[in-house]
């Protein structure tokens, strides 16, 4: 059985003062919850952040990392930054990264290497748009996707990788993929997965679906089976949302 993994991208959210605030008020509403539970903060959050968790079930995320050790990349982080603070998670590939900011299969790919090297565990995004999903690509963007994310990524590897799904047409749209889409979708992933190593590592992988889970339709995502938790937006900047997605087993 694959651990459900329910992880809070906070965004460009959260001052140090509300993050106090925030995860103070997460601790008790998680506490004994059977998916494993992460936040990822912005990186001014991180300190604040790894010091409220520690000795509790919550796991510390960031939302992205760079490739190079150091140098001269003005405004970017390193795993080894990311690791001195106590991260373990980080986000990757994000469509919001690749909409805005230029990321491309190739460079997800470097940054997913760069982060195994420092034990930090990726969670890699992956999705089509609308205008994709409407031309009927939905297939070939996600194998184009993963292969680039997965050159030179060892079996081995994929113990610490999660994967996360997100329709970039249900990111922060209020948009939601019927269950039953999210499920059938997830599947052509994991196929990739057993094409690239072999079908026992498919199964053994974690994959998440991330366009807008929320309290209201969690527990009949999280029903399907090939969804293993969710990557959170909106929902995960309030406490008792985030809770009740995390336990979603109990609605």
């Amino acid at each position: 059985m694959r651990k459900p993994i329910i992880a809070g991208n906070w965004k460009m959210n959260n001052t140090i003062a509300a993050t106090k605030a925030l995860v103070t008020d997460l601790i008790p509403l998680v506490k004994g919850a059977k998916s494993e539970v992460v936040i990822c903060t912005p990186y001014t959050d991180l300190a604040t952040a790894a010091e409220l968790v520690k000795g509790t079930n919550i796991h510390l995320g960031a939302e992205n990392v760079h490739w190079a050790e150091s140098g001269a990349f003005t405004g970017e982080i390193s795993a080894d930054m990311l690791v001195e603070l106590g991260v373990e998670y980080v986000i990757i590939g994000h469509s919001e990264r690749r909409q805005y900011f230029g990321e491309t299969d190739e460079t997800v790919n470097k940054r997913v290497k760069a982060a195994l090297a420092k034990g930090l565990k990726p969670i890699i995004c992956v999705g089509e748009t609308l205008e994709q999903r409407e031309k009927n690509r939905v297939k070939s963007v996600l194998k184009k996707q993963t292969i680039g994310a997965f050159q030179d990524v060892t079996e081995e590897d994929l113990a610490n990788i999660v994967i996360a799904y997100e329709p970039v047409w249900a990111i922060g749209t209020g948009k939601t993929a019927t269950a039953q889409d999210a499920n059938d979708t997830i599947k052509i992933i994991r196929n990739q997965i057993a094409k690239l190593y072999n079908r026992k590592a498919a199964n053994k992988l974690r994959i998440q679906y991330g366009g807008s889970m929320k309290p209201a339709n969690a527990a009949e995502l999280m029903a399907m089976k090939e969804i293993d938790g969710g990557l959170i937006g909106g929902a995960s900047l309030k406490a008792a949302d985030f809770a009740k997605i995390v336990k979603y087993y109990e609605a």
